[in-house]
């Protein structure tokens, strides 16, 4: 795409030709679209309106014919494209994090009415108000050419038409140059200077319309009455959330454990062996008496857990980006990474300590070892599931790899990332207490085996009690993370 050599012109097209899956979609299409000019685009469904836009915002590359536009296009989606794991305002602001930005994410949403809901995530706006902060995202980017791909097509008839208003008013105020893709005759003609004609692939004729609808689209006859007693359409109501947690949640979780501790309570007592089943008492007596050599041990498999599931995390997140990002790859290395996974760690821990001695670096690397593989193969199936529309947008945005990455690639697959990243760290614990076992390193994995041992069983199950609770605490840190970050991503 070049600038238009044509001062009076920002949109050129001439002899364009496009061809998607061996049929052809356009075919010999001419336009012009002059500067501050409102064009419409009208046609049968599948007549190829959406990809025109497309070619002309540079997403699709003509087989044939010149495109010419004046600047970088700004994109309104129809199905508007806002990232979920950002406000409204952040969404406003992404053309400024990729260095598209020209008016203020402030200000544009300002420019909508919608600077009173900044903070609200996508979920949590109508389908009304969504359709603004996609607009105020297209005013916020550079250049003065719009393009709007059916943006109101979802939206009620009483809505549309006060977005109809409300657009025309944008356009007066802002100059830009402007592309509606519509399927309503009324609509184009109430608000476009000229509207063309696209029909089996070709543009059929373009009409002077000089906005001519204004005056009888929706002020006459039956219709005005109609609209005086509906009167005017709102599209700011928030939702109600229904998928409101029950009240005092917790009390279930709470109360199988204490099922579970009577449980246990009313069998040991019943075997009445303490070296195989101790009782709930006779294990927190232990707890109580030998806390000052569990608790060290209880720090030391703990820090060895954490720094293997850190380092095992940043590995997978190392490897499965590219394998996310290129299948051949993955297919390449998959024989080293099955590998990697068929090997049992016990079987590799005595190597470790013949190369690296008993060292914490050693069953740091046992621990990652055990950890890496969920968080590798969640970052690759997350940035697999990226929607797609989220990736053309990025493209209109002209975004690059390390924009995609950081703002779009990343993000979009935190949800799965997450998931991977709680099995990771149980995995991990495990890996921490296998090279205690093999190391006799002084951790809670050391403690069981020196309580089985000595035949003491109450601090056997001490041990094993403090290894739950550490995994517990773990799996629910990162709970809680996730619930925090994916606070506004529920789906609507």
């Amino acid at each position: 795409m070049t600038p238009g050599q044509d001062g009076g012109n920002a949109i050129e097209l001439s002899g364009v030709r496009v061809r998607l899956g061996g049929t052809v979609i356009l075919d010999d299409v001419n336009l012009q679209v002059r500067r501050g000019e409102f064009l419409a685009l009208i046609g049968p469904s599948g007549g190829g309106k959406s990809t025109l836009l497309r070619v002309i915002g540079g997403l699709l590359t003509p087989e044939a014919g010149q495109v010419r536009v004046s600047t970088p296009p700004a994109f309104v989606f129809q199905d508007y494209r806002l990232l979920p794991w950002r406000t409204a305002l952040a969404n406003v602001r992404l053309p400024a994090d990729l260095n598209l930005g020209q008016l203020g994410a402030d200000a544009a949403l300002k420019l909508v009415g919608m600077n009173d809901f900044g903070a609200y995530y996508p979920a949590q706006l109508s389908g009304g108000m969504r359709a603004r902060v996609a607009l105020a995202r297209a005013l916020a980017q550079s250049g003065d050419v719009l393009l709007l791909d059916e943006p109101f097509a979802a939206l009620d008839a009483l809505v549309r038409e006060r977005f109809n208003d409300e657009l025309l008013h944008l356009h007066d105020k802002t100059g830009r140059t402007t592309v509606l893709v519509t399927h309503s005759i009324r609509e184009a003609t109430y608000l476009a200077d000229r509207v063309a004609v696209l029909r089996d692939g070709r543009i059929v004729r373009v009409l002077d319309t000089a906005r001519q609808g204004r005056a009888s689209a929706y002020t006459e006859g039956l219709e005005a009455e109609l609209r005086a007693l509906l009167g005017e359409g709102d599209s700011t109501r928030l939702r109600e959330d229904a998928r409101r947690g029950p009240p005092l949640g917790w009390l279930w979780p709470a109360l199988a454990v204490l099922l579970g501790l009577l449980l246990w309570q009313l069998i040991a007592v019943t075997l009445h062996q303490p070296f195989l089943l101790p009782a709930p008492t006779l294990v927190w007596t232990e707890l109580l008496r030998a806390h000052t050599e569990l608790l060290p041990q209880l720090w030391f498999t703990a820090r060895t857990a954490i720094l293997g599931a850190l380092l095992g995390t940043l590995v997978g997140l190392l490897i499965g980006y590219p394998l996310g990002r290129s299948h051949w790859l993955e297919r390449f290395l998959s024989p080293f990474l099955v590998a990697s996974q068929s090997t049992p760690v016990v079987v590799l821990a005595p190597i470790l300590i013949t190369a690296l001695g008993f060292g914490v670096l050693p069953a740091v690397l046992v621990s990652a070892l055990s950890a890496f593989y969920p968080v590798m193969i969640s970052v690759m199936v997350g940035v697999r599931e990226v929607d797609r529309g989220y990736q053309e947008l990025f493209r209109s945005l002209r975004a690059g790899s390390w924009q995609r990455l950081l703002h779009l690639e990343l993000p979009g697959a935190l949800p799965v990332m997450l998931g991977g990243m709680r099995l990771s760290l149980s995995l991990a614990l495990i890996g921490a207490v296998v090279w205690e076992f093999v190391s006799n390193q002084p951790g809670l994995g050391f403690a069981v085996n020196q309580a089985r041992a000595y035949y003491n069983g109450p601090r056997q199950y001490a041990a094993i009690v403090l290894l739950v609770l550490l995994g517990v605490t773990l799996n629910q840190l990162v709970g809680s993370l996730e619930r925090r970050v994916l606070r506004g991503r529920r789906q609507h």
